[in-house]
């Protein structure tokens, strides 16, 4: 880590950027397909699943190779959840449930070296390649990795403006199931209050000079998103973009196999023909 995120920087030049979500594939080269079919971030989730901080480690490391940034959401607002997805390498944090100011500061504090914040200093391990080169010129570097703060309650989306305004936090991330069902209006994505609440996190961050996020399900879906002013995007997670494309091919497959015509357009007329020889 040289410099200031590349994420940010392409965020910072007006750029929108794309990404995705990890929860339930953590094999060793999942960081590399997602980078490898074009995602400039990936989000390792902690929050719903089970994933361990020891492997966690491992696929942040197999990025460092890839031009794709490891973003990690933490599974709660504690020093510890910091403090040990940053010693992981993570580039990037996420952080749910942000209700206050207050909580945002104490997370950009607990990210930060000293004399920005009070983050505990051990090099030499996974957070900086297992390298001890120049210590201070690491921590300054590494007090630059983005901090995504998740507007998901009715109570963080009433101090959105707040939240923004904490020097540190550099994305309100809208989390929309979330913030439905604490607005008492659970998947109404159509619902004006939710649609009020979408504008009022994309101006609370454009009003702070920081970035909107959001995590889109389907390409069609990003568009009136984008328009109001949310710039860093997930498409979908693992489960789902698999799960979506497994069925979308058994479907096609199997209307294939029922029809009485196959794909080469010739008509069969009696039992298929025998494999062996």
């Amino acid at each position: 880590m040289s410099g200031p995120s590349t994420v940010l920087d392409r965020l910072r030049a007006g750029r929108r950027v794309l990404g995705t979500f990890v929860f339930e594939f953590p094999t060793p080269g999942i960081g590399r397909i997602c980078a490898g079919a074009g995602a400039e971030f990936v989000i390792f989730d902690l929050e719903h699943t089970g994933l361990s901080f020891e492997t966690l480690t491992m696929l942040v490391a197999t990025m460092r190779t890839t031009t794709a940034a490891p973003f990690v959401r933490v599974p709660t607002i504690a020093r510890w959840a910091v403090a040990r997805t940053l010693d992981t390498g993570a580039q990037g944090l996420m952080v749910p449930m942000v209700e206050s100011a207050a909580q945002a500061a104490d997370v950009v504090s607990w990210a930060r070296y000293p004399p920005v914040g009070v983050r505990g200093a051990a090099f030499g391990l996974a957070h900086d390649d297992y390298r001890h080169d120049d210590a201070v010129a690491y921590m300054e570097a590494a007090n630059t990795i983005p901090i995504i703060a998740q507007i998901e309650t009715a109570a963080g989306l009433a101090v959105a403006q707040d939240i923004a305004a904490v020097d540190g936090v550099d994305v309100l991330w809208l989390g929309q199931y979330d913030l439905t069902n604490s607005l008492g209006i659970p998947g109404q994505f159509d619902h004006p209050e939710y649609q009020a609440a979408l504008r009022r996190v994309a101006a609370a961050a454009a009003a702070n000079g920081k970035m909107a996020g959001f995590m889109v399900s389907a390409p069609e879906d990003v568009a009136p998103i984008a328009d109001l002013g949310f710039s860093l995007f997930a498409y979908s997670g693992d489960v789902w973009i698999y799960r979506q494309a497994l069925q979308a091919g058994l479907t096609s497959t199997r209307a294939l196999l029922n029809s009485d015509s196959p794909a080469d357009g010739t008509r069969r007329t009696g039992p298929p023909p025998s494999v062996e020889r």
